[in-house]
């Protein structure tokens, strides 16, 4: 964060001093809400959970160096305490919004928000700092990967640590930025209408990237039209002189055009757009390669992907995009996605055993198109090596209302269609026994397993070498053990 006076804080977010703060103390660290990252000059935010309440560690937090605590109440320690705040109504199904200390919970995410949007302001007026915001129903955190990894050849960038895009990693993300960042590249996700609509105010992005709409939390919005509608919300927020990158393969993100007065660019790895991909090819694990085009432009780029799946194309385009319009070359654009490596852990993640195994490890979430998505490279890197399995290890995905059962059913046709040959479904729960029960009538060799130990050994020993496996499930099921167990790594108690 940049270095900031407690009076500073306080005048930010509208709150008070107390605890004998002193108005003129300099938080010169980063702002924490885990009081283990805490260093001197640091800045703690007692966020005030269902089982952990910050308020709690204030003392531990000063004496390990915070120069005061962001506090929905008075701690006994120098602190900032935040104006008292209502749960808002658009928030109220959001995870962080819930148990009885809700209130106390809106207030310092509110007074965390204040602080960012006054961080983010000072650091776009005063040193130049662009925003660039990244939403879509799958493929946020590769993109935004991607886009980190472009935009740190123009200068320094800042980007969430894995999926740090609601209402506390987005202001903790935003609050990392200091007089020498360059670009902010923000994540957004949305739980509900409004929810994005929010993150803009916090940090309000020049730049919008909405990816795509899909059926991923298609029980809280209700319908597909809602998320659009939400994801929306990103390019509504951009200013007349900001800029739109709308995926043109998704008829729910090209109509968004319409939707803002930035200008806007399209993209395509299906056609041709103002910015699409031909001659698409992929390798052995499913890495693409294929040439960048610029509307209008004669000339083609190279991109070879190190990064897995051919729907992470349509991810580089966005990325290029962004890249472009921060005055890279094309040529500059090709050559920074080429060299690009997986930033994020659990996603799309394919590692080779000395066996010759091959474990493809999507496990940190999972809806159906990112399912499809999967299945479709477990496919293609199976495709073609002789006297081997191609496995797929899944569990179920979350939130997705009434059409849960249907969904994992219709999966199993995926893995039909894909020619998947044994199916481990870990979980005994209905969803997963729908899916278990759908790919055994269509003839795929099944095993159910209650447990992520169960499904290591299951699938250990009846691994040969060549062998390809997939795990994926939404990130509460854990299955990143299976991976990891599968792997042999160090605290896979293999």
């Amino acid at each position: 964060m940049i270095n900031l006076t407690l009076a500073q804080i306080a005048e930010a977010i509208g709150g008070t001093l107390a605890g004998g703060a002193d108005p003129a103390a300099v938080v010169t660290g980063s702002v924490e809400f885990d009081s283990r990252k805490l260093t001197p000059g640091s800045l703690f935010v007692a966020l005030p959970g269902q089982r952990v309440d910050g308020h709690d560690f204030a003392e531990a937090a000063v004496e390990a160096g915070a120069v005061a605590v962001l506090a929905a109440r008075e701690v006994g320690v120098p602190a900032v305490i935040v104006p008292v705040t209502d749960v808002p109504a658009s928030n109220a199904d959001a995870f962080a919004m819930a148990g009885e200390k809700a209130q106390d919970m809106a207030s310092v995410l509110a007074g965390l928000g204040k602080l960012a949007r006054f961080v983010i302001d000072t650091c776009v007026a005063e040193h130049g700092l662009t925003v660039v915001g990244v939403t879509g129903s799958a493929g946020k955190t590769s993109t935004k990967d991607l886009m980190a990894t472009v935009l740190s050849t123009v200068g320094q960038t800042v980007a969430p640590p894995g999926s740090f895009n609601n209402e506390i990693g987005h202001p903790y993300t935003a609050l990392r930025c200091t007089e020498t960042t360059k670009f902010l590249v923000a994540e957004m996700s949305a739980r509900g209408i409004g929810h994005i609509a929010h993150l803009a105010e916090i940090a309000p992005p020049h730049v919008g990237v909405v990816l795509n709409v899909g059926s991923a939390h298609l029980g809280e919005f209700g319908s597909r039209e809602n998320i659009a509608q939400a994801k929306g919300e990103l390019v509504e927020s951009l200013p007349a002189q900001g800029l739109a990158v709308l995926n043109a393969d998704d008829d729910f993100v090209r109509n968004m055009d319409r939707r803002t007065k930035a200008r806007v660019v399209f993209t395509s790895a299906k056609g041709r757009a103002d910015l699409y991909a031909t001659e698409i090819r992929l390798d052995e694990v499913a890495r693409a390669s294929f040439k960048l085009r610029l509307k209008g432009d004669q000339v083609s780029y190279p991109v070879k992907l190190q990064v897995f799946g051919e729907h992470q194309v349509s991810n580089a385009l966005a990325a290029a995009a962004v890249g472009l319009e921060a005055g890279l070359s094309a040529a500059d654009v090709a050559k920074a996605l080429s060299q690009h490596q997986s930033a994020s852990a659990n996603r799309m993640d394919v590692q080779t055993r000395a066996d010759g195994v091959t474990i493809i490890n999507d496990s940190y979430n999972a809806n159906p198109d990112s399912m499809r998505a999967g299945i479709a490279a477990l496919s293609y890197t199976a495709h073609g090596r002789a006297d081997v399995n191609s496995w797929a290890i899944l569990g179920q995905m979350g939130e997705l209302g009434d059409d849960a059962v249907a969904e994992h059913e219709a999966l199993a046709g995926e893995l039909v269609k894909m020619q998947v040959d044994r199916l481990i479904v870990v979980g005994t729960d209905v969803n997963s026994h729908a899916l278990a029960t759908s790919a055994h009538e269509q003839g795929i060799t099944t095993l159910t397993v209650d447990s992520v130990d169960a499904a290591i050994n299951a699938v250990d020993r009846e691994l040969s070498p060549g062998d390809v496996v997939l795990v994926k499930a939404s990130n509460a099921a854990g299955l990143w053990r299976v991976a990891e167990g599968l792997l042999g790594k160090p605290g896979s108690d293999r």
